[in-house]
């Protein structure tokens, strides 16, 4: 089996004499193989496999790292290997210096569709990294703390990269990400998400992000013998290949049986959503039917802030604010670190008033008994 992904990204042909190197000139693109240990491979314009590219992938599968990964890890080789070329430069003679001109090159290259997002840039940097240690079994040489501290679009990782900065002046390269706070939905909001809902796929769909958290990935990769209504409980596969058994809320499991008993057709596929009507009818459900799935709701209710990524917030805030801990929300959200679940969690300012208040009564009731139910006035 065999298939192409759209071309996101390209390579240019490798410099002459180098072990790996492509007939000139040459695009590269990523196609899909699924007798292959790494089931994305890197391939020229001809079909001919890129090796040195495909044996760094190999080696990300044997690591038991998912295929969405080593997808994402393909494309940003070829983004690496295009700007090497341009750029007439091999993977053994990469510095970190020269990461600053890789990401020069993404913005150039971007053009009118403008820069690419943060996060993806640092994914890039941290694949450029990860394939110069597995072709030379070395540290990426690090660049001289004054490139990295003379511009503002760069940023230490952590307060423990701060210290090594003072000790070595060394500092890995890194683009700064924006900390955007994610509002979630009210309740009026929600509701009229929900009654756009004209389908009971599509109403546990949204009910299992809202009232369980999860990913939209995790939604779509749901199976049916990962289903146990009986128990009021569902398996799901997390990212890093995390399983989780989840409790699932009588609004959820109504909706579900509702879908697996009227609406989900016979099919051989064992996912759980798959498509309801149209020639792929009984087809798994996709990433693009979902994002398409929630904009037309978006535009039958108004709600214009209804996505899958803040409905999985709202569930987290909403969990808050009910005084559930953060290690008991840390295991509903799959998260592998509380860490992530603190930064996932942005209280707004009225949760923090209220907080506060509530303290405050507290406190003031505690020294009004201990001081003879007087205060000094302010």
């Amino acid at each position: 089996m065999e298939k192409q992904d759209p071309p996101r990204f390209q390579s240019d042909a490798s410099t002459p004499g180098k072990s790996d190197a492509i007939p000139l000139p040459d695009d590269g693109r990523v196609i899909f193989r699924a007798s292959c240990l790494s089931r994305y491979r890197v391939v020229t314009r001809s079909g001919e496999e890129i090796r040195a590219l495909n044996a760094f992938l190999e080696s990300t599968a044997i690591k038991g790292l998912s295929d969405q990964t080593i997808r994402t890890y393909a494309y940003a080789l070829l983004s690496l290997w295009r700007w090497m070329q341009k750029a007439s430069r091999s993977i053994e003679d990469l510095t970190e210096t020269h990461l600053a001109d890789y990401i020069r090159h993404l913005h150039e290259q971007a053009g009118s569709r403008g820069p690419p997002a943060p996060r993806s840039i640092n994914l890039r940097l941290i694949v450029a990294r990860s394939y110069y240690g597995f072709r030379t079994q070395h540290d990426l040489p690090r660049a001289a703390r004054s490139l990295l501290l003379s511009r503002s679009v760069f940023l230490q990782p952590s307060r423990v990269g701060t210290r090594a900065v003072r000790r070595t002046g060394r500092a890995s390269l890194r683009v700064k990400v924006p900390r955007r706070l994610v509002v979630p939905l009210n309740r009026e909001e929600v509701t009229l998400l929900f009654t756009s809902f004209r389908t009971s796929r599509d109403l546990s769909i949204a009910a299992l992000m809202l009232f369980c958290g999860l990913r939209s990935r995790e939604v779509l990769s749901l199976r049916l013998k990962e289903m146990n209504l009986l128990q009021e409980e569902i398996r799901v596969s997390g990212k890093g290949q995390r399983d989780r058994v989840l409790p699932v809320a009588t609004y959820v499991r109504r909706a579900l049986s509702s879908y697996l008993a009227l609406e989900r057709p016979f099919t051989r596929h064992d996912l759980l959503f798959v498509t309801l009507k149209g020639p792929h009818r009984g087809c798994p459900m996709t990433a693009l039917g979902l994002r398409e799935l929630f904009r037309y709701h978006r535009k039958r209710c108004g709600v214009e802030r209804a996505n899958p990524h803040r409905l999985r917030h709202t569930f987290a805030v909403d969990m808050v604010r009910e005084g559930m801990s953060l290690p008991i929300l840390m295991r509903l959200m799959g998260h592998a670190h509380i860490e992530m679940t603190m930064r996932y969690v942005n209280l707004s300012a009225e949760d923090v008033r209220v907080e506060f208040e509530r303290a405050m009564r507290r406190v003031t009731g505690r020294s009004l008994e201990s001081n003879g139910n007087t205060l000094p006035h302010p």
